[in-house]
């Protein structure tokens, strides 16, 4: 039932990512829906099949994105290992762990994206890149991390109840 859910999320959300979010910019950076999609489906406790969500979602951007399609596979799949990791450590604040997996998350992306289009030999500025994409990036994915995490733990009980004590 988890792929079932997971593929119209994914894809409705890939949708909203290109046609509308991608389009508010503060400086130069963008919010990344998928990104907080993965980190905060890979926070909840009880789910299964996170991984397939971390290619699924990396796939679809691939596809979409002008990067090469390895690029968004792998960032997501990073993304995925430390939403796990920072499951198992800081399962008594989920919020918190939101926070640190979005904004390391999002640099981490950013990061390789920027590596690969300085490997394949266009002219960035580091420090211009930092200030103008990856801060403000951060910024708006820390501010949609909440609504978004909130959005996701109901629908991981949702799909994955509780099991009811007798």
């Amino acid at each position: 039932m988890d792929i079932l859910f997971a593929i119209p999320v994914l894809v409705l959300t890939v949708i909203l990512q290109t046609a509308i979010v991608s389009r508010i910019n503060l400086l130069a950076g963008s919010a990344d829906l998928i990104l907080l999609i993965v980190a905060a489906w890979g926070l909840q406790p009880n789910v299964k099949w996170a991984w397939v969500w971390a290619v699924l979602a990396g796939a679809l951007v691939g596809y979409v994105s002008g990067l090469p399609f390895y690029v968004a596979p792998l960032s997501y799949l990073l993304v995925m290992g430390l939403a796990r990791l920072m499951q198992r450590r800081v399962w008594q604040a989920p919020l918190l762990a939101m926070f640190a997996v979005t904004f390391a998350g999002t640099l981490v992306m950013q990061f390789f994206s920027f590596a690969v289009l300085w490997l394949a030999g266009h002219s960035l500025a580091p420090g211009e890149v930092f200030l103008q994409v990856m801060l403000p990036s951060s910024l708006l994915n820390l501010l949609l991390s909440i609504p978004i995490h909130a959005l996701m733990r109901d629908s991981a009980r949702w799909l994955y109840p509780a099991e009811s004590v007798e």
